[in-house]
């Protein structure tokens, strides 16, 4: 295998690392996976408490417990569709689909995800997503 080969391969497993343990759902053990420092970009919205701005370890943590806190995921609604890594790189998109747990209000929503992973870290986090779709789910 090439060396380009083998950081491909190192980044898809790391993305793939990261969906379990999103799917299993402790936040320290998510935020493992992130460098110390990261390239955070969620669209801020100020109607979705968990949707801010993050720039460290411990903030990666605190956004996926707040989002636990704020919403409860519906693994019937929500999809991978494809995963792409090339080098440091790798994309993904699909649907997620969960309810506010304040409001009782759903959403679904297609999704898109940019990551760069370097020695073995994310340090780039993207995502893109309907988040008026999730502001409306919050508001009561």
């Amino acid at each position: 295998m090439t060396d380009a080969a083998a950081l491909t391969e190192r980044t898809r497993a790391a993305v793939q690392l990261l969906l379990q343990r999103i799917a299993e759902g402790d936040p320290a053990r998510i935020a493992e996976l992130f460098a110390e420092q990261v390239d955070w970009a969620i669209a801020d919205n100020p109607a979705v408490p968990w949707i801010r701005p993050r720039t460290t370890r411990a903030d990666v943590a605190d956004h996926f417990r707040e989002l636990a806190e704020g919403q409860c995921p519906d693994p019937n609604g929500s999809s991978i569709d494809v995963l792409v890594a090339d080098g440091a790189e790798a994309a993904l998109s699909g649907r997620l689909a969960g309810t506010v747990r304040q409001t009782g209000k759903s959403f679904s929503s297609p999704f898109a995800m940019r990551l760069t992973v370097e020695d073995g870290l994310i340090t780039r986090y993207r995502v893109y997503e309907d988040s008026l779709a999730v502001a409306a789910a919050c508001i009561p």
